[in-house]
């Protein structure tokens, strides 16, 4: 039961860090514009899908996770 409330804190923390990221930072320059981002325009419909960003964010998220569990 210990180990669940730790992981609750853990992501209780990851999350307020990244809400406060969100709203100190207004923009990040590199996000949403990496080179792999889908993005279609026509004349009244907008389509965006990050998906390098999407990959980079991942692959940051699993480095930082493997370090923290390796303790």
């Amino acid at each position: 039961m210990q180990e669940i409330g730790k992981i609750i804190i853990v992501f209780g923390l990851v999350l307020t860090g990244v809400g406060l990221l969100l709203t100190f930072f207004h923009k990040i320059p590199f996000l949403g514009k990496l080179p792999g981002d889908i993005l279609v325009q026509k004349n009244n419909f907008t389509f965006y899908f990050p998906l390098a960003t999407s990959v980079v964010l991942s692959l940051v998220l699993t480095l930082i996770f493997y370090f923290f569990n390796r303790r």
